[in-house]
């Protein structure tokens, strides 16, 4: 029953809205190459984004949040995607580097991009 539910899950989180880009943007006439980049894109931005957003939680991942063993809370903020150890003096430090976030806005630009190419190509297919 439990692997029933977790392909049903699958299948509404991850099938069903890459399908229906997919077939909106054939719909629309644009180019494969640009939906696929686009769906690459768009999954790796709300991959990182929600690692981004829950690194600092303990209960998530144990091992390697800094707050998990001292007496520092977790803050998480969804967007821009970040984690914070709220600590007893009332500081507010990050937990991911610089690397983490450059990978999240390469990609939801990548993201953007493409969405605003494809509505360039749709027009001049147009006119």
């Amino acid at each position: 029953m439990k692997a029933l539910i977790l392909l049903f899950a699958v299948f509404v989180v991850f099938i069903m809205p890459t399908s229906l880009v997919w077939l909106l943007g054939r719909r629309a006439r644009v180019a494969g190459w640009m939906l696929v980049v686009f769906l690459l894109a768009g999954w790796l931005t709300v991959s990182v984004g929600w690692v981004l957003s829950q690194r600092a939680q303990p209960s998530l991942f144990p091992d390697t949040s800094p707050c998990y063993g001292t007496r520092a809370t977790p803050v998480s903020q969804y967007f821009p995607p970040d984690s914070f150890c709220l600590h007893a003096d009332g500081e507010l430090r990050t937990v991911n580097g610089p690397n983490a976030k450059l990978v999240f806005w390469t990609a939801a630009n990548t993201t953007l991009a493409m969405a605003i190419a494809a509505a360039f190509v749709r027009r001049r297919q147009r006119a």
